[in-house]
C-alpha cells in the first residue's frame, strides 16, 4: 500500500509501522515524511461525534487523563497550573496582557477562558461538536463557527492547547488561525514533540491513534507556520514552562486536584530534567507579521 503525500509539506511519505489502539482495539498504520518529519495516522477515524462526546469530556473516552467537566467546577484542579503557565509564557513573550484580545482555539469546555476572564483578560473560546453546545449552555464567552469568517485579524493572541494532534488536515486550520491574528499577533500551541521518538513512534505513549492522528517535530511546525504566513520563533524554556510541565506530569500520573504531596516536589529542577528528555519547550511559536 502506498502512503499518502504529507499533509504538511506535500512530499512523499513512507510507511512508519502500525499501532493498535487500547481504546477501540483497531490497528492503525502510520506514515512519516522524510522532508518535514511529520508523522500521521494513514486512515484516521472521522466519526468525530462519537469520539468527542460527553463521555470524552468527562475523561471516560479515548483519553482518560482529561476531565474537562470536572474542571469547570473544581477550583483546585491541576489544570490551573497549565492555565497559569499559558499566561506566564505569553506575558513573557509579548508583554503585559492588559487590553489583549485572546482566542483559545479548541478550548475544551472553556476552563481557561473563565480563568483568564477572572483575571481581567478579554478571552474567548472556540469549539465544535458536543463541546460547542456545552460551552454555549455554560455561557462561556465564545466565537461561533459562523463568526470565524467575519473575524479576520481580530485577536492579539490565539492559543491551541493540545489541538493540532487531533487534526487529520492541520494546514487549513492553521491558515484559519493565522487569519484571525492581527499584525504582530502571537500564536501559541502545545503538542507532543515527536522528535525524541523519531523512528519508534509505536513506543510513545502520546500515540493514541483514535484521537491523536498527527505527530509534530519542531521542524515540522517551522514548515507549517511558514506555509500559512506565520513567522516561527523558538523561545525555549521561558518562564511558565515549569508550570506547564508540572501539569503534564501530574495529569499523566492521574492527579485531578492539587495536593500537598505534589507541592513538595522541586518543580523547577524536575521540569528542566523532564524537558531535556521530552523537549516540550523546543516547539516554536508563530508571529503574524
Amino acid at each position: 500500500m502506498n502512503s499518502p503525500d504529507c499533509p504538511v509539506c506535500g512530499s512523499a511519505t513512507t510507511f512508519a509501522g502500525a499501532v493498535q489502539s487500547s481504546f477501540s482495539g483497531r490497528s492503525f498504520e502510520l506514515a512519516s515524511c522524510p522532508t518535514c518529519h511529520y508523522s500521521f495516522v494513514v486512515d484516521p477515524r472521522t466519526d468525530f461525534a462519537a469520539l468527542y462526546d460527553q463521555q470524552y469530556y468527562r475523561g471516560r473516552g479515548a483519553d482518560h487523563t482529561v476531565d474537562y467537566e470536572r474542571e469547570l467546577a473544581d477550583t483546585r484542579t491541576v489544570r490551573v497550573y497549565e492555565w497559569r503557565a499559558m499566561l506566564e509564557i505569553i506575558e513573557h513573550l509579548r508583554g503585559p496582557l492588559f487590553g489583549v484580545r485572546w482566542l483559545d482555539y479548541g478550548c475544551g469546555l472553556g476552563g481557561f477562558v473563565r480563568y483568564a476572564r477572572n483575571l481581567g483578560i478579554e478571552a474567548y473560546g472556540f469549539e465544535e461538536g458536543y463541546a460547542a453546545e456545552r460551552i454555549r449552555q455554560a455561557d462561556v464567552p465564545r466565537v461561533e463557527v459562523s463568526d470565524l469568517g467575519s473575524a479576520p485579524e481580530s485577536f492579539d493572541v490565539v492559543s491551541a492547547i493540545e489541538v493540532v494532534e487531533h487534526l487529520p488536515q492541520p494546514i487549513p486550520v492553521l491558515e484559519r488561525i493565522a487569519g484571525l491574528l492581527r499584525s504582530g499577533g502571537l500564536f501559541f500551541l502545545t503538542t507532543g514533540n515527536a522528535e525524541p521518538f523519531r523512528g519508534r513512534l509505536e513506543r510513545w505513549s502520546y500515540v493514541q491513534p483514535d484521537i491523536h492522528v498527527g505527530y509534530f517535530e519542531p521542524g515540522t511546525l517551522d514548515v507549517a507556520f511558514r506555509r500559512v504566513g506565520l513567522e516561527p520563533s523558538f523561545p525555549g524554556f521561558v518562564p511558565g514552562f515549569t508550570n506547564l510541565i508540572r501539569y503534564k506530569v501530574l495529569k499523566n500520573l492521574g492527579f485531578k486536584r492539587q495536593r500537598w504531596v505534589e507541592r513538595c516536589i522541586p518543580w523547577p529542577l524536575v521540569a528542566r530534567a523532564i524537558d531535556r528528555r521530552y523537549r516540550t519547550s523546543a516547539m516554536p511559536i508563530g508571529w503574524r507579521q
